[in-house]
């Protein structure tokens, strides 16, 4: 049976989109107190299908499909501006497609204003009305007002029209920002867009029996299957190689393998390929907080997903790709030896302008990733890292890194890397990697 704060959950999932939210409408309608309806309101917002706007209060959105993660919804642009609703605030669940900058005359900017835009533009009442009849929402910026029949207007076709103190310029680029933001967030692939759900997902009861296992695996042709209690919390994970010789009538409980490795919905992939590679097992879990069982993730499945992140047409640049994209190869003095110069930006130093630690550490990883890709195509993850940060580099300095494999096999990797600065050595790492082949 459900948990209460599962039931709300469930509750404020199938609330209509636009729906305004409380904690007292949640707790009244829910018979619970105000404390357990707050816990699960924020949860859904965690969730994804609620947002919170200053002034306006808790709306139910619509939950964003990963391959539409950079559009915004209304709401997050009031949150990102830090905006005024003004009218129009049964529409702020809608999604943006794109945003117009109005710096033009009335005629071109309503050529370029259509159903489903933002018109970012400051306090010019046609502009308002004509971009709200062509189906857009609209952004005032410098901290103007709407008049009157604009947000009458705003109400009535359920069209935003928001307030913001920023100028029109500043505005473009906060937008800009937090759309780049969740590209990046694109790339990188959880659990919860992978997993098999619970209601897809065989599992086997602690008081279930060999028979059991046995019938289960004629019917799915499976051999790995999670087991659960009366609560639905996992308590272990039964195979073939537990299940060999055993008579049918013993509980799984006797011979399942307790406290197996389980993984939560926010879990990354490439952190669950990690696990699955070290530890050498098929599948995995996925569990609540609670340890309540909410599906399964197989090894192919990992492996489809991190295919899957290299097909992604357009994603952001994170701070490590700007510093691995300074690593320009040359060779060294044999065919077998790969050098990397670098050059140290004002972007790489810390407060005292020289390299910082974490670039250092993110130049050395790459380095050894790209030497190792020569004899093994995948990924690396590093699982031991020893630092000898011997020399400060100054800033415009220009660096060499040397990588060395010393050993390399089906799965793991030892290299030693050397960094020189004007033929003196400054910094030294040796590094176990993990292999994570993707084909």
């Amino acid at each position: 049976m459900a948990t209460k704060h599962e039931q709300i959950l469930q509750y404020i999932d199938e609330l209509p989109i636009g729906e305004k939210i409380s904690v007292r409408q949640i707790a009244k309608a829910m018979h619970v107190s105000e404390g357990t309806a707050y816990r699960a309101i924020k949860d859904a917002e965690v969730k994804g299908y609620v947002s919170t706007i200053e002034r306006v209060g808790t709306i139910r959105i619509e939950r964003k499909k990963k391959e539409n993660i950079e559009k915004l919804t209304y709401a997050e642009v009031v949150n990102i501006v830090d905006g005024q609703v003004l009218g129009g605030r049964a529409g702020l669940h809608k999604t943006l497609n794109k945003f117009v900058i109005g710096a033009m005359k009335l005629e071109a900017m309503m050529r370029y204003t259509g159903a489903g835009n933002l018109l970012i533009v400051g306090n010019r009442d046609r502009a308002h009305e004509q971009a709200l009849r062509a189906g857009a929402a609209v952004l005032v910026t410098g901290g103007f007002d709407a008049e009157d029949h604009v947000k009458k207007l705003a109400d009535e076709l359920q069209l935003p029209v928001i307030s913001t103190s920023y100028d029109t310029f500043t505005v473009a680029t906060m937008i800009n920002r937090a759309i780049y933001d969740q590209l990046i967030k694109k790339e990188i692939v959880l659990v919860e867009d992978i997993l098999t759900p619970l209601q897809d997902t065989v599992y086997l009861r602690t008081d279930d029996t060999v028979g059991d296992w046995f019938r289960y695996k004629e019917e799915t042709l499976h051999s790995r299957f999670p087991v659960v209690d009366r609560n639905m919390k996992v308590q272990g994970i039964v195979t073939s190689k537990d299940i060999m010789g055993d008579d049918p009538g013993i509980t799984i409980e006797k011979i399942m393998t307790k406290n197996p490795m389980t993984v939560s919905e926010k879990t990354s992939v490439a952190s669950s390929a990690h696990m699955m590679v070290w530890e050498g097992i098929e599948v995995l879990p996925v569990v609540d907080e609670s340890n309540k069982l909410q599906g399964m993730i197989s090894r192919q499945d990992v492996l489809k997903a991190l295919q899957m992140t290299q097909r992604q047409p357009q994603v952001g640049e994170t701070i490590d790709d700007t510093v691995t994209s300074q690593l320009v190869l040359s060779k060294g003095k044999t065919k077998e030896e790969d050098i990397f110069r670098c050059t140290v930006t004002p972007q790489m130093t810390n407060h005292l302008g020289t390299i910082s630690y974490g670039v250092f550490t993110t130049i050395v990883s790459e380095a050894a990733n790209r030497v190792l890709r020569g004899y093994k195509k995948g990924d690396l993850v590093v699982e031991n890292m020893t630092i000898y940060f011997i020399k400060p580099v100054q800033i415009d300095s220009t660096i060499e890194i040397i990588p060395k494999i010393l050993e390399v096999g089906r799965k793991f990797g030892k290299v030693d890397v050397e960094v020189y600065h004007d033929g003196t050595l400054v910094g030294k790492t040796m590094m176990m990697c993990q292999l994570i082949d993707r084909h």
